[in-house]
């Protein structure tokens, strides 16, 4: 883009920027809309018990779930006889509630990966890392929310289950792969839960939702794998920024084993002047839908008014023309590895009479490379990664949107769609977030605006790796200056 910065944003100076909500404070009486950090403070000054916070959570769960379709696997009488034991427990979010993502193992609960082929199988006997150091911060698990088939798609309408209804408008897409966790707390059942990250599986369901998401840098959190392949992070959604810094505070890790400085507990904005990189259009060339392209020329004109320097973005600093292709090789050798484990655990067809036309269609695309051309493809994600960083050596941050245009209708990008139209709906849908997850920097979504149709509008800020801090510090800046706690959905506790 050619033009001066402020020229540029000049003609963005009509779009829509949404007005000041009531603070928190302001709802106070109402527990189902507290975030964890409040609810937290409840439990440590014994106005409320552990139990009580657990309990209103199930009933809100029981109440809400039957319309949106949240929870795959509910673990209320568990959950609700742990929350009655004594409980000194000092961790920041002792007593709370919290959903653990179907992709991860948790005792005593079978993890269905979204999927038929994993009907009869037996409960997990121990946590997987990645859940078991959110849990780690006190919560109190009821239960296990939706994802789609291994998390492939971006949005949670498994075969197998149903799909997760978007709070906002049940006949659209509440994102994936971490959509049942999001139409939890969008729709006010917790305050925040467990969610993954593997191409944007935090940020887009927080986009379509409109809740706050951040994947961290690769290798930051307990559980966390470091290699340069290793797509996938954990940590939360949640409605408000503070929820998770804290979270974050207490799960990434410190001392000898920690790939970054600690970020510690990130707790107001920073009077830090940034440069931030902006953009409409993402690294295939497609642009967003005008709403989106509004909503972010809004955020750069806020920035500026907030004292940072937003200029346009020439360029993503490599060539794109092969990513999503690259990028979609790397995601089919996932599909391969899921078809060859059923295979190997119910013999032949198994996989084919079981998984989803979007899982066997990645598997074959995969038998369709050979080795070579598989690890060329490889090899090209990871340069493109690495050089995308070289970014952050101009800019601070840089700005996108999260998702192409808002959350799209249920069935547009189901797993049942021919393989060669979802291809194509996905290039032109989701096309901001995956390059993140291959450079291992971090980045989130913040839910600053919302569509003329009531559906949020997720924006999108990426730092260098290890900026966690940067990237919090702005949010809480936004998180005052354009608040979103207010809102509610049309299906709410």
């Amino acid at each position: 883009m050619s033009l001066h910065r402020r020229a540029f944003l000049a003609t963005a100076a009509a779009a829509p920027v949404v007005a000041a909500a009531p603070s928190v404070s302001a709802m106070a009486g109402d527990l189902t809309w507290l975030d964890a950090t409040a609810i937290a403070a409840l439990i440590r000054k014994r106005q409320i018990s552990a139990a009580e916070a657990v309990g209103a959570a199930v009933e809100r769960a029981k109440a809400v779930n039957p319309q949106l379709n949240f929870i795959v696997t509910p673990d209320f009488e568990r959950a609700m006889a742990r929350a009655a034991a004594p409980n000194i427990d000092p961790a920041p979010f002792a007593g709370q509630p919290i959903l653990v993502k179907d992709l991860a193992d948790w005792p005593g609960l079978p993890t269905r990966y979204g999927s038929r082929a994993t009907q009869a199988s037996p409960p997990a006997s121990k946590a997987e890392a990645r859940a078991a150091g959110v849990v780690a911060a006190g919560f109190t698990v009821i239960g296990k929310s939706a994802t789609p088939e291994w998390g492939f798609l971006p949005t949670t309408e498994p075969l197998a289950f149903g799909p997760t209804k978007n709070p906002w408008d049940p006949t659209r897409s509440c994102g994936g792969s971490s959509g049942g966790a999001a139409t939890a707390v969008a729709s006010g059942v917790l305050p925040l839960s467990h969610a993954t990250d593997g191409g944007g599986s935090i940020r887009i369901p927080a986009a379509c939702c409109g809740l706050f998401g951040l994947k961290t840098s690769r290798g930051r959190s307990t559980g966390d794998a470091k290699g340069p392949t290793d797509l996938s992070v954990s940590l939360c959604v949640s409605r408000t920024v503070r929820d998770t810094a804290a979270l974050l505070a207490s799960v990434e890790l410190t001392g000898a084993g920690a790939t970054y400085a600690p970020v510690g507990l990130v707790s107001r904005p920073s009077s830090r002047k940034l440069k931030i990189g902006f953009t409409t259009t993402d690294p295939l060339g497609h642009g967003a839908d005008p709403e989106v392209a509004e909503a972010v020329n809004a955020t750069a004109l806020l920035l500026e008014s907030l004292g940072h320097d937003a200029h346009p973005l020439d360029g993503w600093g490599f060539e794109t023309a092969t990513f999503s292709d690259d990028f979609l090789a790397l995601w089919a050798e996932g599909g391969r590895q899921v078809v060859a484990g059923v295979t190997a655990a119910a013999g032949p067809g198994a996989a084919e009479r079981a998984l989803e036309p979007f899982t066997l269609a990645l598997a074959k695309m995969r038998e369709g490379l050979t080795q070579a051309q598989f690890e060329a493809a490889v090899g090209r994600v990871i340069g493109a990664g690495r050089a995308h960083l070289n970014l952050y050596k101009t800019y601070d941050v840089i700005l996108s949107p999260v998702l192409a245009s808002p959350a799209v209708p249920l069935g547009y990008v189901a797993p049942d769609v021919a393989f060669d139209t979802l291809r194509q709906r996905l290039q032109d849908y989701v096309g901001y977030t995956p390059l993140n997850n291959v450079a291992g920097n971090p980045a989130m979504s913040v839910p600053l605006a919302m569509s003329s149709g009531g559906l949020p509008i997720g924006i999108h800020f990426a730092a260098d790796v290890g900026q966690e801090r940067t990237l919090l510090e702005l949010a809480y800046q936004l998180e005052q200056a354009q608040p979103w706690i207010a809102r509610r959905p049309a299906v709410h506790a």
